[in-house]
Parts: C-alpha cells; sequence; structure tokens
C-alpha cells in the first residue's frame, strides 16, 4: 500500500450534499470518492464504472458561448450537466413526437 495522507477540507453545504449523494451513486467510500475526483483532475484519468450504464459527451465552444452559458446556469441555479441533458431530452422528445404524428398521418392516408 502506498503512502497515504490525510486531506481535510470544509465545503458549503450544498456542495457537500452533491458529493455525498454522488459517491452513494457510485457505491465509495469518501476517500475513494475524492481520490477518483484528483486523479481526473490531475491526470486526466477516468476509470469507467462498468455498473453503471453512462457515457460521456465532450465538446468544446467558443470563450464567448461559455461565458453566456455559465451566466445563464448561474441566473436559472442549473448545473452544466443538468442543462445540456436538458436540452438534449427535448430536442429528443420533440424528434420523438414529430416521428410518431408522422407515422400516424401516413397510417390515416
Amino acid at each position: 500500500m502506498s503512502d497515504k495522507i490525510n486531506l481535510c477540507a470544509m465545503l458549503p453545504r450544498e456542495l457537500y450534499e452533491k458529493v455525498t449523494e454522488e459517491r452513494g451513486r457510485r457505491e465509495q467510500t469518501l476517500s475513494q470518492y475524492v481520490e477518483q475526483i484528483l486523479t481526473e483532475h490531475f491526470e486526466g484519468k477516468v476509470e469507467k464504472n462498468m455498473s453503471t450504464n453512462t457515457r460521456t459527451l465532450a465538446f468544446q465552444v467558443t470563450e464567448e458561448l461559455f461565458q453566456r452559458i455559465k451566466e445563464y446556469l448561474k441566473q436559472n441555479g442549473l448545473t452544466q450537466r443538468e442543462f445540456v441533458v436538458g436540452l438534449i431530452e427535448q430536442a429528443l422528445d420533440e424528434w420523438e413526437n414529430a416521428d410518431e404524428t408522422n407515422a400516424q398521418e401516413d397510417e390515416n392516408g
């Protein structure tokens, strides 16, 4: 076992609750969770937890668009993930509903 050292930090309650919820979903101890997050940050390593059925989408945007998004998120109390996933789900729902409407129109001739 490698040398370990204790890390202690004060967090806002809201952030602490998010951490507690996320690590619970991942079924990790606090030490495992923090180590994984810090490793991902500093080394770019992302451990895949095969028991979670998730995938990662990554893309770049201009600085101007990023700042606009950041302001929108702040004013609406959303995370980037909530915002982007919400937009994707909305677009997919519209597409699926349009497909269903077109199929019904074809059936009715």
